[in-house]
């Protein structure tokens, strides 16, 4: 699947359509340069984006923390969650708010293997009682295990420090800046969001929230986020699927063919955000071909691996 850049973008979208991707925008340097939509529905509907919302949550811990709402990383978890000290394996009063960010809290979850891509989780009446039950396979912060649990606690720990819901955070915080069209965020059956999967959005917007990364935070004039936190949050951790890249904190990260690092949001069924910082590129693909969620990353990846791009 080469695709070379100096040839009319029609060769992009002849592999768009033979792949059915829904939607993709490619902006670089600020403009939209590339646009490609299978029908004139999928260029105005809101889009599952699954996994992608991860990265949002992500960002609203990132703003959390800026505005000293949310404290240390390092914070063990059960200062927020104090029913941990009932639980009977002493390694849980270890797991910590960046265990959580960066899915090595321990937690035996085979969301990836045996649980087919869906939490067991969402059979419950209770998500976040449901994670925290679980039995630890591995010690905290010793490996990463895809876990959108940790997602779930995540927006419950937002809810808990700033006392509105994480759409109400994000609104006031985030999605006004970006002047989002509009959304969806799904909520879990006590009323949190759902932080790993809740989130409906426009390709559109999906492009708009890109564009902040590369823009180090920054919206027009104001300062979203801060420089630091998207720096840390975009840093490779963990090497545990290969086939995706490193693990930073609700960020993926990897490589063009040259070795020039990019990092993406992810959902099942192939949705993506990437950020590719060196080529000033944005790219936004919406999807919902569930057995082919890396079909879109090896088009992203050729897209960046072409010269002249």
């Amino acid at each position: 699947m080469q695709i070379t850049w100096n040839e009319e973008t029609k060769h992009l979208s002849d592999v768009l359509k033979n792949e059915k991707i829904h939607s993709c925008l490619i902006s670089r340097d600020g403009t939209l340069v590339f646009q490609h939509f299978k029908n004139s529905k999928s260029e105005k509907k809101l889009h599952k984006i699954n996994s992608c919302t991860k990265s949002f949550t992500s960002c609203l811990i990132g703003i959390a923390k800026d505005k000293g709402l949310l404290p240390e990383l390092s914070t063990p978890i059960i200062e927020l969650f104090p029913e941990l000290r009932r639980s009977s394996d002493s390694r849980k009063q270890l797991i910590t708010i960046d265990h959580l960010l960066t899915m090595s809290a321990g937690f035996d979850w085979p969301e990836l293997s045996e649980w087919d891509g869906w939490p067991e989780m969402i059979h419950s009446p209770n998500w976040v009682k449901f994670v925290l039950e679980r039995p630890l396979i591995s010690n905290p912060g010793e490996s990463m295990n895809y876990n959108s649990g940790c997602s779930q606690l995540l927006t419950a720990i937002l809810h808990k420090v700033t006392n509105v819901r994480a759409n109400e955070f994000a609104d006031k915080h985030l999605f006004s800046h970006l002047q989002f069209n509009n959304y969806i965020w799904h909520d879990d059956p006590r009323g949190v969001n759902i932080g790993g999967f809740g989130l409906h959005l426009s390709v559109q917007d999906m492009l708009k929230f890109g564009q902040l990364y590369l823009n180090k935070g920054r919206w027009g004039k104001k300062r979203l986020i801060s420089e630091n936190w998207i720096s840390l949050t975009t840093r490779p951790e963990y090497l545990t699927y290969k086939s995706f890249g490193y693990y930073g904190r609700h960020w993926w990260i990897s490589e063009t063919v040259a070795g020039e690092p990019f990092y993406f949001a992810m959902g099942m069924g192939g949705n993506y955000i990437c950020i590719a910082p060196m080529k000033n590129i944005v790219i936004a693909i919406t999807n919902d071909t569930y057995g082919n969620t890396l079909v879109p990353l090896d088009i992203i990846k050729s897209v960046l691996s072409l010269e002249g791009c």
